[in-house]
């Protein structure tokens, strides 16, 4: 597939472009200089048959060791495109830096186009426009992404590049139908049976990872070491990622895309445009599988921590909790730091933990074998007979309180939902199973089956109750 890489200096309106060529506003836009400062990708379609992966870069600047990073990072980019789009401000005179950085680009000997952007009407293409044909491009392209101006000259361009989609040959199957699967589930109960049963939960190996925490922590550098390559701006500077961004892998057979988001700080310390990214981070956990909670050695888990975590909790996510930068984590033992960790995030204590820096790679390999066991965990489905056989016993052991004097009656328990996994179980009064007695079940499913690093809600419902998927 195709890579076109967007580039310019800051300010120019790129990620208004990708976000034009994407149809969505997925990178954050602003007229602060400078608010994209990673690498954003996605796969786009243009003329209705013709993919490519349009990549949006940082703006190029040398004011600051943050923005020669930006750079040098953005310009890497475009060695490894295909196509380049240099986009500059149509609004400004031609800038002596532009033009050292287009030649620098046409040397490489890929198709590029300059892109002045802002040419909002007539006069200002009859004016403004033509002072940057000194540039001397093989394509200059008058546009107005946010007119949604002449882009179609634009897109035309583009199709020179992108090849049409092969059309897929074919092969027809005689499909199973439902009253297929259902006679050949031997599970499947006669009340028990819903939609949500029927699942190709083995092959569901597309996972993705959010890694949070507060700023400053080291997620960026995790990222470039889990990738073994430098994709994301790493930089003493606190709150240097503003857009999440995103790098998928294999491994093991499955894909993994991790998530690096921007870091989270007290609300009265969250300015400007890192409010934009705040809310970015909270839909990227809704669209996520696991997280990867990143705690500072050196401080410790903080009051902000806590409240961090508290975001994994509330979208039900699995978790595994990295502890970073144990290369300078002082002269604490590794079982007193654990304990520490674990008193203070009691409410994540299903999560397992592991000691890493990401700065010398000490055992950041462990975490995508970890990755895939806690997914496995997160989507797996225990059989209904199993599942009863750990609820009588459990109840046999600690018998069901009475509620008001009245007996409580547990008839079975079946599980409904995955990621996360969720068990109904069917009473004769829902709301007189106390919360503490849910929670005894709770660990003796955990106790029996292996739920490590993955939430596990149970609700109680009356037999034939419909039972809500958001629930829990």
């Amino acid at each position: 597939m195709k890579k076109v890489a967007i580039l310019g200096r800051p300010n120019v309106g790129k990620s208004s472009l990708f976000n034009r060529l994407a149809r969505e506003r997925d990178a954050i836009t602003s007229d602060v200089s400078g608010t994209t400062r990673d690498i954003k990708k996605r796969i786009v379609t243009i003329s209705g048959n013709r993919d490519f992966e349009v990549i949006d870069t940082g703006g190029i600047d040398d004011s600051s060791e943050l923005f020669s990073k930006v750079k040098e990072l953005a310009l890497r980019t475009a060695t490894e495109a295909d196509v380049i789009l240099y986009v500059v401000d149509g609004k400004v005179i031609p800038d002596e830096e532009d033009k050292e950085l287009f030649y620098y680009l046409q040397e490489l000997k890929k198709p590029i186009a300059l892109v002045v952007n802002k040419i909002d009407n007539d006069k200002e293409e009859n004016t403004k426009f033509w002072d940057f044909l000194e540039f001397g491009a093989d394509m200059t392209l008058p546009i107005s992404v946010s007119h949604n101006r002449r882009m179609n000259a634009f897109y035309e361009w583009l199709e020179l590049y992108i090849p049409e989609k092969e059309e897929p040959v074919l092969i027809e199957e005689d499909e199973p139908t439902l009253e297929d699967v259902l006679l050949n589930d031997d599970e499947a109960g006669e009340d028990d049976m819903t939609l949500e049963d029927i699942s190709d939960e083995d092959n569901d190996t597309d996972i993705r990872v959010a890694i949070i925490g507060r700023v400053n922590t080291g997620k960026s550098s995790l990222l470039n070491a889990i990738l073994q390559e430098e994709r994301v701006v790493v930089s003493p500077v606190a709150g240097t990622t503003i857009d999440p961004i995103d790098e998928a892998i294999e491994y093991d057979n499955h894909k993994i895309t991790f998530i690096d988001t921007a870091g989270i700080r007290r609300r009265g310390k969250i300015l400007g445009i890192e409010k934009y990214a705040l809310g970015r981070t909270t839909e990227m956990l809704e669209n996520a599988n696991m997280v990867l909670l990143i705690i500072d050695a050196t401080v410790g888990v903080t009051e902000l921590d806590e409240r961090v975590a508290g975001l994994i909790e509330k979208y039900r996510l699995s978790c595994l909790i990295v502890i970073n930068k144990w290369d300078i984590k002082g002269e604490k033992s590794y079982e007193k730091a654990v304990d520490e960790i674990r008193d203070e995030l009691k409410f994540l204590h299903y999560a397992p933990l592991i000691t890493i820096s990401a700065k010398t790679g000490l055992r950041v390999h462990k975490i995508l074998d970890e990755t895939i066991k806690i997914y496995k965990r997160y989507k797996q489905r225990i059989p209904t007979a199993e599942l009863n056989n750990i609820l009588r016993r459990a109840i046999n052991r600690h018998h069901v309180p009475s509620y008001n004097g009245a007996t409580v009656r547990i008839k079975f328990a079946t599980q409904y939902e995955t990621k996360p996994p969720k068990i109904a179980i069917i009473t004769n009064r829902p709301d007189g199973l106390h919360f503490s007695y849910k929670r005894y079940l709770s660990n003796a499913f955990r106790e029996s089956f292996d739920f490590e690093g993955v939430p596990l809600d149970i609700v109680a419902r009356k037999r034939g109750e419909r039972v809500e998927n958001n629930e829990g």
